[in-house]
């Protein structure tokens, strides 16, 4: 199985490094876009024998212990079989 965890600042936490990018893809000619934010992704594969619940329960223990600031990051998990 493979855990996907996504990680991203909580909204109302301040992304100077969303900032940053914004600005240099506007530098480059792309236009429209109101806001970007930036985030951490992991692919966590995942081997012996857990069900896909046992699995998620892992994947976000560990999210939340090592993968992420719970006080100002949010995350997902999503399991593949």
């Amino acid at each position: 199985m493979k855990a996907k965890v996504y990680v991203t600042l909580k909204p109302s936490v301040l992304d100077p490094q969303g900032k940053a990018i914004k600005h240099s893809v506007e530098l480059l000619g792309f236009s429209g876009i109101s806001d970007i934010r930036q985030g951490k992704y992991f692919e966590i594969a995942i081997e012996g024998p857990l069900n896909v619940d046992q699995a998620r329960e892992e994947a976000v223990r560990m999210a939340h212990d090592v993968l992420s600031n719970p006080i100002i990051e949010d995350f997902r998990v999503e399991i593949e079989e």
